[in-house]
């Protein structure tokens, strides 16, 4: 059962890229008003589709789907696609700033979720957490600004490459470097 329901969310995690596809097609083939009319629809589409098949909606996708929704707005009202394309640079820093404010008030995000998951009390020391949080603000921080570049001065279908298979690429460079990281970390911890 329990691997069930990973697996639906594995897949619902894959077709979030979806609206980005659709409006990076549907942007080369008409007119802007129906790229962004089908990237909002589909955004809606996938917010049902997580409550049907999740029985929820995360806060992160409540979050996004309103930004889209908001930023399509002002994308249609302009007649211009650059605050929809805008979305991920926004979110990117929500969540980034998010993680930082936790950090700051000592309790970080990451080490929060490891102890819901891990009710046992097994968990990596806290200074690899809280490097590999540091480092994945620092990551948000600095993809949302490529992504907000590449909305502003690039094609449509690179932006809409590093919203999807960009985004796995740049993540599995940032585990590998993480991964040396903290396998030097745990060698020479720091000292107090």
């Amino acid at each position: 059962m329990e691997q069930q329901s990973k697996k639906k969310s594995n897949n619902f995690f894959l077709i979030s890229f979806l609206p980005a596809i659709l409006y990076w097609y549907l942007e080369t083939k008409y007119p802007v008003k129906i790229a962004l009319m089908g990237g909002i629809a589909l955004s809606i589409g996938e917010i049902l589709f997580e409550k049907i098949f999740t029985g929820h909606i995360h806060q992160l996708s409540r979050f996004n789907f309103f930004l889209v929704v908001f930023l399509g707005g002002f994308s249609l009202m302009e007649e211009n696609g650059i605050w929809f394309k805008l979305q991920p640079t926004f979110s990117l820093w929500a969540v980034a700033v998010y993680m930082w404010v936790k950090l700051r008030k000592g309790s970080g995000f990451f080490k929060e979720m490891m102890m819901e998951m891990r009710p046992d009390g097994k968990m990596p020391p806290d200074h690899i957490i809280l490097s590999m949080e540091r480092n994945m603000v620092i990551l948000f921080f600095c993809y949302g600004l490529l992504m907000g570049v590449l909305a502003l001065w690039f094609p449509t279908s690179l932006w809409a490459f590093f919203k999807t298979a960009g985004l796995f690429i740049v993540m599995g460079i940032f585990m590998v470097i993480q991964t040396i990281l903290n396998r030097r970390n745990m060698r020479n911890p720091p000292q107090e």
